[in-house]
């Protein structure tokens, strides 16, 4: 308790954004406590009011409120978050560990072939592949894990040549422990450590990568409450009725900002090596 006192205390913004990102899962959980109103429920005539009692955010050209599209489209922004970093930690572990244990010709194929994907800018590769793949949600998440997989791969690469060497694992092998033994449990289970902090890191761009996506059509398709989809179906009313494009460009700014500031206070949470050096 005391050191998670001292961690709230030294990072003050980190735990802001957690304030944030709680706010946000009571919302998402709850959505009818903040809302009556359905997310794709139509009603013309109460299209493009402004913020109010009735409908505190407003609505949309047609008529839907926009809190209600903005709480159950939280439910696919945090399901695309945690979705897309778990896929891309599985992929990219599994193979940085077995490049960096086995080494020689098993490292050079899996590594010249992380260099390949790192080689393309994120989102143009993952632009490319949604496209590839067809429009829809799970395909942009699957573009998007393709995308973030050989970052987690070099990071596990490199944990796995540091620890791969330490006496207890060449001892391990001298007794004969199976290899998938000795992979989880010495390997990925001392190195495991920088890899959550990537993780945590990861979560705001896998966020902020499907959200553009979605924005350009490759995503979640209309009429899902989809943050990105609103955002761009929105726009053509910024002059008029500003608060339809506004709020969710704000929602997707603050998780990503809440996100990413929580996982650079991980950073020295989890590895006090880089605190000090800074």
């Amino acid at each position: 308790m005391d050191n998670f006192l001292y961690f709230v205390k030294q990072n003050k913004l980190a735990a802001l954004a957690g304030v944030l990102l709680v706010l946000l899962m009571a919302g998402v959980l709850l959505p009818q406590l903040w809302s009556a109103y359905s997310p794709i429920k139509l009603d013309i005539g109460a299209r493009l009011m402004a913020p109010g009692a009735s409908h505190w955010f407003g609505t949309d050209a047609f008529g839907r409120d926009v809190l209600a599209r903005i709480l159950y489209g939280g439910r696919f922004t945090l399901a695309i978050g945690l979705g897309v970093v778990a896929l891309a930690f599985v992929a990219g572990v599994a193979l940085g560990t077995i490049s960096g244990f086995f080494g020689g010709i098993v490292d050079t194929i899996i590594m010249r072939c992380v260099d390949a994907v790192l080689s393309f800018p994120a989102l143009v590769l993952a632009i490319a592949l949604a496209a590839a793949f067809g429009p829809s949600l799970e395909n942009a998440m699957f573009a998007v894990a393709i995308t973030l997989a050989p970052r987690f791969a070099r990071v596990a690469r490199s944990q796995a040549m540091a620890i791969s060497v330490k006496p207890y694992v060449e001892a391990a092998i001298s007794m004969g422990v199976p290899t998938p033994r000795i992979l989880t449990r010495y390997i990925l289970r001392n190195g495991i450590g920088p890899l959550l902090v990537h993780a945590s890191l990861s979560i705001g761009s896998a966020i902020l990568q499907t959200a553009s996506l979605g924005f350009l059509g490759l995503g979640a398709q209309a009429p899902v409450p989809e943050w990105g989809v609103d955002l761009a179906a929105n726009l053509q009313y910024l002059d008029s009725a500003p608060w339809v494009a506004l709020v969710p460009g704000a929602a997707i700014l603050l998780t990503v900002l809440s996100f990413n500031l929580i996982g650079d206070a991980l950073v020295d949470w989890l590895l006090p090596k880089k605190r000090n050096a800074r």
